[in-house]
């Protein structure tokens, strides 16, 4: 919904320096969330903003948020008392609330936080502008209303110069007992493929090499289009699509996250293993290796199912790089399950693995569950998940070791400005010298052949050969 208050803020007419004055953003949770801020952001200096140097600084304060951890929910109000503290001292300063809480809250953030100016869902990143000019006259203004996403006009802000987020499907339909996701982003929404490709061809041109096609189930995309004709075909999928933009000049590689296994096929599969730019990487969350906890999840496959996945990958990429996602401690969890957990993370070998121990969610199913897992079994059993799979991850990274990968390069490394820092085609962080006899040797956006000297869990160090 959108509500405007009955009365007016108390507004400082005395507006900064420079006009608009200046923003700052703090991002919280996923790759979507990074996205939707890029886009806000480029939204901010189309009406006049300019970043602030720090938070504390700024004019206006954009808090980007997560819902699907109680400790990301937390930090949020914390930044948001000192920003409270201050409006009360800057009267003109603009305190905005956007993401995953603010959908999820709504107007109760105004109660809790009255210094608040805009409170507004994911649904409505690409209607900043239009919300802030509501501001702008006075009112408080809540956002939250179920509303089809519009394609965006606006260039975003990108915080790299090589590497690109594209969205190209937003919302989710799932109904995993735990997440809080479909509430609070929506249902499932494809953008155009046209679109899409169009938005690829104009960072190519802005000289970006990679791109990463961003959903919160992004092989279900395509599910609620239409008939596209340019593309002259009823239906549309995630395989289809990459098809569609493989061949942009300019793009060199192609990436894609989050994987649902309920929607991933061996098309796919076989799909990225005959073209050229898409990397070999996949992130494929599993979230327990215990098919009951899987059932009681709502996740729609059972663990051989996955596995059977991740095996078909490895046989037709053998040196594809595989992550996930897993929960410890859901409710009811036994330690037998929980071992299952382990089993799987070391007979797969995962080259990453997010781990998270479960945390009970507003309005979730799970949450309501008896069985709710001891605080003291959760920091244990995560604690446990952690060290197997930096063990893994190391054993795994062991195949670099001696030899020649490409890096694309992201930038300098900013704990060592000497080494340049970049990622292989398998999504390996990797840093290498960026002088030699004081001549700078490559700059971002360069893919540079290194060959492996030295490996850690997730990270690889070595020497250009170029």
């Amino acid at each position: 919904m959108i509500q405007l208050s009955q009365k007016p803020l108390k507004i400082n007419h005395e507006l900064p320096e420079s006009g608009r004055g200046s923003y700052w953003i703090t991002t919280f949770g996923c790759q979507m969330n990074k996205a939707d801020s890029e886009r806000m952001a480029g939204i901010l200096e189309g009406m006049g903003y300019k970043e602030a140097k720090a938070e504390l600084q700024a004019d206006l304060v954009l808090y980007n948020t997560c819902t699907i951890r109680d400790n990301a929910e937390q930090k949020v109000y914390s930044y948001l008392g000192k920003q409270a503290r201050r409006k009360h001292l800057s009267p003109h300063l603009k305190l905005i609330v956007a993401g995953c809480v603010a959908q999820q809250e709504g107007a109760a953030l105004l109660r809790r936080v009255p210094e608040l100016d805009l409170v507004m869902g994911p649904q409505h990143a690409n209607r900043l502008e239009t919300l802030l000019n509501q501001v702008d006259n006075g009112h408080q203004v809540v956002a939250t209303e179920e509303s089809h996403i519009l394609e965006d006009l606006t260039a975003a802000r990108r915080d790299s110069k090589v590497s690109a987020w594209v969205n190209v499907i937003y919302g989710c339909n799932e109904r995993c007992t735990y997440c809080v996701v479909p509430s609070v982003r929506g249902k499932e929404q494809s953008r155009e493929p046209e679109a899409i490709r169009k938005e690829i061809e104009n960072l190519a041109q802005k000289d970006f090499k990679e791109i990463t096609l961003l959903g919160q189930n992004i092989d279900a995309y395509g599910r609620d289009l239409k008939e596209i004709s340019s593309l002259q075909r009823e239906k549309i999928s995630l395989k289809d699509l990459l098809t569609y933009i493989h061949d942009i000049d300019g793009i060199e590689r192609i990436r894609f996250a989050t994987s649902h296994p309920r929607y991933f096929t061996d098309e796919l599969i076989q799909t990225c293993a005959e073209h050229s730019k898409i990397c070999e990487h996949f992130h494929i969350p599993f979230q327990s290796g215990d098919n009951e906890i899987l059932k009681r999840m709502a996740r729609g496959y059972t663990i051989e199912r996955y596995k059977k996945i991740i095996y078909k990958i490895k046989e037709v990429m053998p040196e594809a790089s595989i992550s996930a996602d897993v929960i410890v401690a859901f409710p009811g969890e036994t330690e037998v399950q929980f071992q299952n957990t382990l089993n799987i993370i070391e007979e797969i070998g995962f080259d990453q693995v997010n781990t998270a121990a479960y945390s009970p969610r507003p309005n979730t199913p799970a949450a309501k569950w008896a069985g709710q897992i001891q605080e003291e079994v959760k920091v244990e059993r995560l604690k446990r998940v952690n060290q197997l799979v930096a063990e893994t991850a190391r054993v795994r990274n062991k195949r670099y070791e001696g030899r020649v990968e490409e890096v694309l390069v992201e930038g300098i490394n900013p704990k060592n400005r000497e080494q340049l820092m970049g990622r292989t085609r398998t999504n390996r962080l990797t840093f290498f010298p960026q002088h030699s006899n004081s001549y700078l040797l490559y700059k971002a956006g360069d893919i540079v052949k290194v060959k492996i000297e030295e490996i850690r869990s997730f990270s690889l160090t070595g020497t250009p050969i170029n």
